[in-house]
């Protein structure tokens, strides 16, 4: 598809940013300020139940954006609470919430995969047009920006301002649309075979998975690859 590739989007958490620590231990470092303790990787593990069994962060068009973020902040404080709902109860737990919220705004608190920024630049010399689709609320554009990557992209398509959470393909067909793009035009990299792979090629996008513990070689199948690091995408 090279001939016909245009555009490149990418996901965020966990393809082009991780947290600096464990979300467990974040959530569980941060608890012991509101009277609570509990075992982090305790923690951790609550919160993949909550997240994974929470409706997607996705409410759309409709909504200005002072009610987005209401909405985007209620979403994220029940996946918390019921993170925490085995673990007993906070000393103030909106307290908690609204530290933890902040955390994991600032930028300082994430870090870069060593091959983002020189891939993005790479493609951006070559011409390609280069987005975001994410399942983030409004912070990923401060993170994006303070860790030096937000100017490399043309576009950023999160789920809570389209109405659609990935693996849905109305989001990648939101993406596409915002520049006039055919599904076979573009290029999608995650780091979710559910979430990234499946998503972008049931709406017809070509697809690389990063898989960390994937062999060095790409694997090829079809419309799809998976590779080892993100600096692979451009071999």
């Amino acid at each position: 598809m090279a001939g016909r590739l245009r555009a490149i989007f990418f996901d965020v958490a966990g393809t082009l940013i991780v947290p600096r620590e464990r979300i467990g231990q974040s959530y569980a470092r941060l608890a012991l300020d509101y009277g609570l303790e509990a075992d982090a990787k305790a923690v951790g593990a609550a919160f993949r139940r909550a997240f994974n069994a929470a409706p997607g962060l996705a409410f759309g068009p409709g909504h200005d954006a002072r009610e987005l973020r209401r909405l985007e902040r209620e979403w994220w404080r029940r996946v918390v609470a019921d993170t925490f709902a085995e673990f007993g109860p906070f000393r103030d737990f909106e307290g908690y919430f609204a530290a933890l919220f902040d955390f994991l705004a600032d930028p300082a608190n994430w870090k870069a995969d060593q091959d983002a920024e020189p891939l993005l630049a790479q493609l951006k010399e070559r011409g390609h047009t280069l987005g975001v689709i994410s399942n983030f609320d409004y912070r990923v554009y401060g993170v994006l920006k303070g860790l030096g990557l937000g100017a490399y992209f043309d576009s950023v398509t999160i789920s809570s301002e389209a109405g659609w959470a990935k693996p849905a393909p109305e989001i990648f067909n939101a993406a596409l649309n915002r520049h006039a793009l055919e599904p076979d035009e573009a290029l999608h990299v995650g780091d979710s075979e559910h979430m990234d792979l499946a998503g972008a090629l049931a709406a017809g996008i070509a697809a690389v998975l990063i898989d960390r513990r994937a062999p060095e070689r790409c694997a090829i199948s079809g419309r799809s690859a998976r590779v080892a690091r993100l600096s692979a995408v451009i071999q």
